[in-house]
């Protein structure tokens, strides 16, 4: 994968942006069309349903006898739904009468029946006609108020078209841009991932071929085999604890999903994995001391995860821990939580350090093995547990490692002994 820099990232946002922002466009002016055929539809309809009115108005009135020689007035032109109504009244004759101020009635629509659009003097009207005795009465209103309603309408939609598309867009461009940044970020952090372990595992592969090449250029004595033997069996050890490793990170980013939750005795675990640790204590000059209450301490979480983060914090306090030094290991309740605690005799963690502790492959300081994934490790267990961190220094003087989980339940149990590693200096 190849990791996305910054000017790309902002530029595919401005490229998806764009997009976005023609589709919208897009939808806009079919909405908006359809918008203003709807109220054009609507208000015809309206003023059609005026018309049919108007008609049954004019019917009603007295017509003049013979047929001949009038017109039926229109209605009220004060009422509701429109401009005045014109009337034209075409005698049997084929004459056409009409107030003096009505436009002359093209020929065409003298036998307009149901509503239709006309253009009359040039307006267009909407207009409908029906049988009066021996005449034929034809009712008209112009569509200005339609046409009117229309513009108003388009000039709306043409001020609101231009400011909506603007939003969308740098809407767009905002949410690509932070859509983007973590598919950089994590790109980024695979990058830095790979060449870290390229890097990590070079080490060791360089000093296991620098020996083979040796042993393979010339005889050597037995003494320098067992040396360069002992040398590659430790590089090879390093490299297969780095494997296992990069394997466990590898699997939990794939998953994160914890294997087998159950209830913990985290006291009991406590004192299990720092039994294991005795020996290394031992080798180390160190006492290893052990602190659980009696009452059972019981958290919701894998095991094996547990286990894990305890061999991770463990192995950290006694390989910083200076030799006759102490690591203590403590489980406590606190309120409604329970916490771990793994205190060491080290130099302990500076404080503009201990923000970058549980990146992976970062290692606070060179003196000591390790590829600087056994913290990563345990922040990710801590994070899928639910737990949480408080990193500070011990009384001590050396540092400090807190975890602390939500309590599942809890009761008396048999009493966990403490126990300690010690090996005078004298005994080498």
């Amino acid at each position: 994968m190849t990791a996305l820099r910054p000017q790309e990232v902002r530029r595919q946002s401005v490229r998806v942006a764009l997009t976005t922002t023609a589709i919208v466009a897009i939808v806009y002016l079919v909405v908006s069309v359809a918008v203003v055929a709807i109220v054009d539809r609507n208000l015809t309809a309206q003023i059609d349903g005026q018309l049919a009115d108007a008609l049954r108005r004019s019917l009603s009135q007295p017509f003049p006898s013979g047929g001949g020689g009038g017109y039926y007035a229109p209605p009220d032109s004060g009422r509701p739904g429109g401009l005045p109504f014109l009337t034209w009244t075409v005698q049997p004759n084929g004459t056409v009468v009409a107030p003096g101020t009505n436009p002359t009635l093209p020929a065409v629509y003298q036998g307009v029946t149901s509503p239709q659009t006309a253009l009359i003097d040039g307006i267009d009207m909407r207009i409908a006609g029906a049988a009066a005795n021996d005449d034929y009465v034809i009712v008209g209103q112009n569509l200005d108020s339609v046409a009117q309603a229309q513009s108003t309408l388009i000039l709306a939609e043409l001020l609101i078209g231009p400011f909506l598309l603007l939003v969308v867009f740098v809407g767009a461009v905002a949410i690509g841009r932070r859509v983007a940044s973590p598919i950089e970020r994590a790109s980024r952090r695979q990058l830095e991932f790979t060449a870290d372990a390229s890097h990590e595992l070079r080490t060791p592969l360089s000093v296991i071929e620098a020996h083979t090449s040796l042993a393979l250029a010339q005889d050597r004595s037995g003494t320098w085999y067992r040396t360069a033997f002992a040398r590659v069996d430790l590089e090879s050890k390093r490299m297969r604890r780095l494997l296992d490793d990069l394997l466990w990170l590898a699997r939990f980013d794939a998953t994160g999903v914890p294997p087998n939750v159950e209830p913990v005795d985290l006291g009991v675990l406590a004192a299990q994995t720092a039994d294991r640790f005795g020996v290394v204590a031992e080798a180390r000059h160190l006492r290893l001391d052990i602190r659980v209450p009696d009452d059972s301490l019981v958290i919701n979480a894998p095991p094996e995860w547990l286990d894990r983060l305890l061999g991770v914090l463990l192995d950290n306090a006694c390989k910083y821990s200076p030799d006759g030094g102490t690591v203590t290991v403590s489980v406590v309740p606190d309120r409604a939580r329970i916490a771990l605690i793994v205190e060491d005799s080290g130099p302990g963690i500076p404080e503009d350090e201990r923000a970058r502790i549980f990146d992976r492959f970062h290692r606070a300081s060179e003196e000591q093995d390790g590829a600087g994934l056994g913290l990563a490790i345990a922040d990710a267990i801590v994070r899928a547990t639910s737990g949480r961190w408080r990193v500070d220094s011990a009384p001590s003087g050396g540092a400090r490692m807190a975890v602390s989980w939500d309590r599942a339940f809890g009761g008396p149990r048999e009493p966990v002994v403490a126990k300690s590693s010690t090996r005078a200096a004298s005994s080498d």
